[in-house]
């Protein structure tokens, strides 16, 4: 399988390039055409990373801006002023499991009214989560075909982002998935990439878990391999985990080099004061004492780190672990909490 090499451009195309996707992205739900594979993106017209600061969309509606406006109705205003720091940035939208159209969509008209570029989670892959808090997915190979197709004609020609089924690729890793769903596993990946990237005006990137739960990234380079990266626009990292930053970009240098120079987003919503102490079960899951990361945006620093990006939805719940709701369940405390702890 070849592998596409990422070109390093200036912040000043990249804003170029993202202007003029989004002067022709529409709310259509049509598919685009093939892309091309040679060049810079912004040759390529893929939606750019983003730049200046985060140019991704807020959804006004999301469950922490509701929570704004339950709080200020309470009179509770110092809660309410806390909780923008949530309310007022970007977060991935992870669109239904059955019909992914809807919540698409939406996000799709917003962003374009707001003239910003979405970031989308797919996370639908059969036998999700081998069976733990977030179980479920699509119930084959061809319902999940189905879903993918549905979720990248709704994209349309709008600039997006798609994290790419966080957990995934991992779990065939740490063999959590067992051995017998791995050869559909990556192919489907695979296919999924290459129709994402179907779409003109959109980026994909392959979940790649993070340093905490594999240590070694040379494990991760073929499954990877099979699953599309080198056709995607690079892998993610730390969904949903608390890793620092300056040990998650160390373990996707390492991957990066690996994959013969692949980019990478980091998942900041949650680790701004690091992973939980300790060597404790379940330290991934609702863990008590964290805070808010670096905000999004693509001033990383880190010529190999396209964003930072929010992809975990700061305040949903990971599971029903210490005293939380189901996986994915808004649960306004912990999302104060994390809130109240932030340092920007």
């Amino acid at each position: 399988m070849s592998r596409r090499r990422h070109v390093v451009v200036p912040a000043r195309v990249w804003s170029l390039a993202l202007a003029g996707a989004l002067l022709l992205a529409g709310c259509g739900t049509g598919a685009g055409g093939p892309a091309a594979t040679v060049g810079p993106p912004s040759a390529r017209g893929e939606a750019a990373p983003p730049t200046d600061g985060s140019p991704f969309w807020v959804d006004p509606d999301s469950d922490a801006a509701r929570q704004v406006k339950a709080y200020e109705a309470q009179g509770r205003a110092e809660d309410a002023r806390v909780l923008r720091r949530i309310s007022e940035r970007p977060v991935a939208d992870w669109p239904d499991g059955t019909d992914p159209v809807p919540d698409v969509a939406r996000a799709v008209r917003g962003a374009a009214r707001d003239k910003r570029t979405v970031v989308f989670v797919a996370y639908d892959i059969p036998h999700r989560d081998c069976g733990k808090y977030s179980a479920g997915g699509a119930p084959d190979g061809q319902a999940y075909r189905s879903w993918v197709d549905a979720f990248a004609r709704a994209i349309g020609d709008a600039p997006a982002v798609v994290i790419l089924e966080p957990d995934a690729v991992p779990h065939i890793v740490d063999g959590c998935t067992p051995a017998e769903y791995h050869e559909e596993r990556l192919r489907l990946l695979a296919e999924a990439v290459d129709r994402f990237k179907r779409q003109p005006h959109t980026r994909v990137y392959l979940d790649a878990g993070n340093p905490a739960w594999l240590r070694t990234p040379e494990k991760l380079v073929e499954p990877l391999r099979r699953a599309g990266v080198g056709r995607a626009d690079g892998f993610a990292l730390n969904v949903s985990n608390f890793q620092t930053n300056d040990v998650v970009r160390g373990f996707g240098a390492g991957l990066s080099r690996l994959l013969g120079g692949a980019h990478f987003t980091i998942d900041t919503s949650r680790n701004g004061a690091g992973p939980l102490p300790g060597d404790r079960a379940e330290g991934w899951c609702n863990p008590p004492g964290r805070a808010l990361g670096v905000p999004p945006t693509d001033r990383t620093g880190d010529e190999l780190v396209d964003a930072y990006l929010w992809i975990k939805r700061p305040g949903d719940s990971d599971g029903t672990c210490r005293g939380g709701p189901a996986a994915g369940t808004w649960w306004p405390e912990y999302a104060l909490g994390l809130a109240r702890r932030a340092r920007e």
